[in-house]
């Protein structure tokens, strides 16, 4: 089973000073609108998304149908699939996505230790 693109989604208090740190550590902007306070960098396969004011926690990303550089992948499990199997595993949902829908979608589930897991279909 491939979840897609992974990245982290990092809340944030300044996000220039944020984005300044992280182009320090080689990090690029890929995506996003600053003025809007997120924006996504990218440093070689590692995404972080960096987003001010916008969630409380930190959270995991996974992005089905695309790969580390936004790109469609051909064969991708649909997102509601992926809801329906982990139903099927004794996951518990936060948000759910609406299984007589297709295209883009979203899921959130939760950690044992209480971090936000995003499934995020744009396509």
């Amino acid at each position: 089973m491939n979840l897609g693109a992974f990245s982290i989604s990092l809340t944030v208090k300044d996000i220039k000073a944020s984005v300044a740190f992280y182009q320090k550590l080689g990090f690029t902007p890929f995506g996003g609108i600053i003025e809007q306070n997120w924006i996504i960098i990218k440093n070689g396969d590692c995404i972080i998304g960096l987003f001010q004011g916008m969630f409380e926690k930190n959270s995991l990303t996974f992005n089905p149908g695309w790969n580390s550089n936004s790109e469609e992948i051909n064969q991708f499990e649909d997102v509601r699939a992926l809801q329906e199997r982990f139903r099927k595993n004794g996951i518990e949902f936060v948000e759910e996505v609406d299984i007589s829908t297709d295209g883009p979608g979203s899921f959130i589930i939760v950690d044992p230790d209480g971090n936000p897991i995003l499934f995020d279909q744009h396509r």
